[in-house]
């Protein structure tokens, strides 16, 4: 999720200018994984010193209050010429908004200062349930330094504390822990997200959340070292205490019933929060809170949709564009309908073999594509336990990607011991751009525009490719659902179906003069928007999508995705739905209420037909399904509009204005 790094070093053996251009190239190295806010944390001999605020790394670099204390740090650092550390982070809000201070990190709890990268899924249930626990502030992170330092203060050594913590969190950890009584720092991860690189000619540690952002770092001199220092992946549920006294790393395994002594030297550091007042705060929240108005009166009447025309064979509409029926009811997506031919399991197992047999040196054969969805988590645990793959997972988070969506991913990667790197976008931004384009739109509403409000996570395919190329990984796994395919998006844009994954080019042009002319009816889509828009048409229409797709070797079953997500993983469902479908994407619930409100049909209905025509389900049980989950998801569709900045009551009132197709 978010972005640790840090340099651990003896200030004897390295130069003080080389530390201040360190500092700064891994800050800035790790603003990749998170914008949202970020800070650092300085361990002197007699204190352990942070700032943070709610601005990116790039911001904050440039303030003076942070210029000034990094340079007093750096100065304390090379008058007591003693090892120090310094260790940062880069934040991806998930648990608990930045507008809180105590939620940004360095996070001070218990006896500890520490950073964080991933998701405690199950800290809600810890702070009930351990005895002794003081919780002061949102953010999950906080639990994990609790739980170490009550067992620290009944004289457990650091390596068995550490190791009941990990056996008790549930979901993923990576983390640079100091402590007040403890001459040393703590390096730990459960799912391999942390690399280090050290120096063994002059005992300098560093490290950082992934192998890229490392090896970009020591390439451009980053340590300064002549020798040529390479990478290497902390293995997961693996621990690293170095000594601060002699630099001395003591490698622990956390996964032994029995975790080993570590002899660690005693001392004092008084714990300071340096930040100043006005840093702590910020106007922006990407976490907030959604309304509490009932939207109950936006409730859509089913009576006029109910009364539509549908094939006597699946359950699409009328309203669906280009369709058409036979003498018998029978639409022409069915009778044109050629079942899906899977190339087989043994064929998957063939490339799985081929991949294992390409590994890296880390053990990685793939790169995953992880949305936290139900089909890709049900594709990685099927990547790992059935065919004993050793993927990275990816995810580009673009705003949209839900809480509850980054949990199951974190509930995934911890169970399954595998690396997440995340891409993440300026949230900030991209959730302001949605906000002009639904503002446009609202203005001249048209359902072929409705695709303009997702163009912001296209770049998605771009930094598949960019990460699979600089990890040497030349396959990526898609766990799409084949039978998701929404051609009637295209429709409304005056584009007839076409086979395959992407339209064809001539599809392409039609969507592209399509798009042009409604831009010259409604200028208010020319916006700060368009630059976006333009790089995720690049990603997702003029780059290769060359992908090994799990469910085109074996067929996609419900129920066996729901039953092993559920059962095995304790995968976590939205309050607001009996489905499992869309419910980590925070912008379904808003365009399939639009869809269904207006056309009288919503991506359930054509994700229903489909399964009818590959003989999954039966077209009574497929009408009762897609009624029910066509019901307004209007908690989802609250929280879209409050991200995104426009007040939910009065985006619902402007589409009531909407006049149905099926009224027409």
């Amino acid at each position: 999720m978010c972005g640790i790094f840090g340099i651990i070093a003896d200030p004897q053996r390295f130069p003080r200018e080389q530390l201040h251009r360190s500092l700064e190239k891994l800050f800035l190295l790790s603003e990749t994984r998170g914008k949202e806010s970020s800070g650092i944390a300085v361990v002197l001999p007699d204190s352990v010193s942070i700032q943070k605020s709610p601005v990116r790394p790039k911001q904050l670099l440039k303030t003076k209050s942070f210029k000034s204390f990094v340079s007093n740090a750096v100065g304390q650092i090379y008058d007591s010429a003693q090892p120090f550390a310094i260790f940062g982070h880069s934040r991806l809000v998930t648990n608990g908004a930045q507008n809180i201070h105590a939620n940004n990190q360095p996070v001070i709890s218990g006896s500890a200062v520490g950073v964080h990268n991933g998701i405690l899924v199950n800290d809600a249930q810890l702070w009930q349930s351990v005895d002794g626990l003081e919780r002061l502030a949102e953010v999950d992170t906080e639990v994990l330094l609790q739980l170490i330092s009550k067992s620290l203060s009944k004289g457990e050594n650091l390596a068995h504390a550490v190791k009941g913590a990990f056996d008790m969190v549930v979901g993923t950890v990576s983390t640079a822990i100091a402590f007040d009584e403890l001459d040393c720092v703590l390096l730990a991860t459960n799912n391999g997200s942390l690399y280090t690189a050290l120096d063994p000619q002059t005992g300098t540690l560093a490290f950082a959340s992934e192998r890229y952002i490392l090896e970009e770092f020591l390439k451009n001199n980053g340590l300064g070292a002549d020798t040529a220092l390479t990478a290497e992946q902390v293995a997961a549920d693996d621990a690293l205490i170095v000594r601060l006294n002699d630099l001395e790393v003591i490698k622990i395994n956390l996964d032994q019933d029995e975790a080993p002594d570590a002899d660690i030297n005693k001392r004092s550091r008084k714990i300071l929060d340096q930040t100043p007042e006005a840093a702590r705060h910020t106007d922006v929240n990407s976490a907030p809170k959604s309304t509490t108005v009932s939207l109950g009166q936006f409730d859509i009447d089913t009576k006029p949709i109910d009364a539509l025309k549908r094939c006597t064979k699946c359950i699409l509409p009328e309203t669906v564009p280009y369709i058409e029926f036979d003498a018998g009811g029978v639409c022409n997506f069915c009778n044109s309908h050629t079942p899906k031919k899977y190339l087989g399991k043994a064929a998957l197992e063939a490339a799985a073999e081929k991949l294992k047999a390409n590994r890296t040196k880390d053990g990685t054969d793939c790169l995953f594509t992880l949305s936290g969805g139900r089909d890709s988590s049900f594709g990685l645990h099927y990547a790992v336990r059935e065919l004993g793959l050793k993927p990275v997972t990816y995810t580009y988070d673009w705003g949209m990607i839900t809480d509850l969506a980054r949990r199951n991913q974190a509930r995934m990667c911890g169970e399954l011991k595998v690396e997440h790197i995340l891409v993440s976008a300026d949230i900030t931004e991209k959730r302001a751009n949605i906000r002009r384009n639904v503002s446009a739109w609202l203005k001249r509403p048209s359902l072929g525009m409705i695709p303009l409000f997702m163009a912001g996570d296209k770049q998605y395919f771009y930094f598949a490719n960019d990460i699979g190329q600089k990890m040497g990984l030349e396959t990526t796994v898609l766990a799409s659902n084949p039978l998701e395919k929404t051609h009637f998006k295209a429709g409304f844009c005056g584009v007839a179906p076409t086979l395959g994954h992407r339209p064809s080019s001539m599809s392409q042009a039609k969507m592209a003069s399509f798009y042009g002319r409604n831009f010259l009816m409604n200028p208010s889509y020319i916006n700060r928007s368009l630059v976006d828009t333009m790089g995720a048409f690049a990603s997702y229409y003029l780059i290769k999508h060359q992908y090994l797709r799990l469910f085109d070797y074996i067929p996609w079953i419900e129920e066996d995705v729901n039953s092993t997500l559920l059962k095995e993983y304790d995968w976590e469902t939205a309050k607001d739905t009996n489905s499992t479908w869309r419910i980590g994407d925070g912008t379904a619930a808003f365009y399939n209420y639009i869809y269904y409100k207006v056309a009288g049909f919503s991506e359930n209905d054509t994700f229903r037909s489909n399964q009818i025509r590959e003989g999954m389900l039966d077209r009574e049980s497929a009408l009762s399904m897609s009624r029910e989950e066509n019901q307004p998801r209007f908690e989802s569709i609250a929280w879209y509009c409050d991200v995104i900045g426009l007040d939910p009551v009065e985006v619902l009132t402007a589409i009531s204005r909407i006049s149905p197709l099926y009224a027409r």
